[in-house]
């Protein structure tokens, strides 16, 4: 028996053309002459703590290493990371997006591509940073993704979770929403994706106002 979900879900577009058609129509802010990645990449609140812990990990390192950017967005967080970086290599599945950054963004160690990151070959680097980026799609495409970070020696990721006890990975259509709305969250190490690794460790947590959630941040050694 087919689920209201299922049903939904034939009806919604490809990944990419949603994805576009948020910073065309500015659904997650901004004005019309820019494209803006909501809220979670400009609230000093959110971004601070993360910028904080992100780049005490990368200077731990005595050679700057490669760092793979995937989702970046409007680059407000990137643009404050390559410096750090041996080379950033940021992703996104937005064509709109990606030519908006590379005509604001130019810098040597610095390079954009328009990539869907569950579907294509992605680039080899040290570190994958995927910043509440797998909250937004499906849990196939968030499976498809885990495949691929096993090439990988280091992930970070950073997700919006409810602030009290929840069911995780509940599926959702790809898109502007994240499970947060049905009282769920993504937890890559629980069922079905039962994601491994070394080690796993909790870089930083930020409790939002109003009942909002918790944005939590992680870090896989592979």
């Amino acid at each position: 028996m087919k689920t209201e979900y299922d049903r939904n879900k034939k009806k919604t577009w490809p990944t990419k053309k949603a994805m576009e058609q948020i910073y065309d129509q500015n659904l997650w802010g901004g004005n019309k002459d820019e494209f803006y990645s909501g809220s979670g990449s400009h609230n000093p609140i959110i971004v601070e703590p993360y910028l904080e812990v992100v780049i005490n990990f990368l200077k731990s390192f005595q050679e700057p290493i490669t760092v793979l950017d995937l989702g970046c967005g409007d680059f407000n967080i990137g643009g404050q990371l390559f410096a750090f970086s041996k080379k950033f290599i940021a992703i996104d599945i937005a064509v709109n997006v990606i030519n908006y950054n590379k005509a604001k963004y130019s810098h040597n160690n610095l390079e954009f591509q328009c990539l869907d990151i569950s579907k294509d070959d992605l680039p080899k680097a040290d570190v994958v940073i995927l910043r509440q980026v797998l909250q937004h799609v499906s849990n196939e495409e968030v499976q498809s993704v885990l495949n691929k970070l096993k090439e990988y020696k280091y992930v970070i990721l950073t997700e919006h979770l409810p602030n009290q006890e929840f069911i995780p990975n509940k599926d959702i259509i790809s898109g502007q929403g994240i499970r947060i709305k049905s009282q769920s969250g993504l937890i890559i190490t629980e069922s079905p994706f039962k994601f491994k690794c070394k080690k796993q460790q909790e870089l930083a947590s930020t409790i939002l106002d109003n009942n909002k959630g918790v944005i939590k941040t992680w870090l896989f050694t592979l």
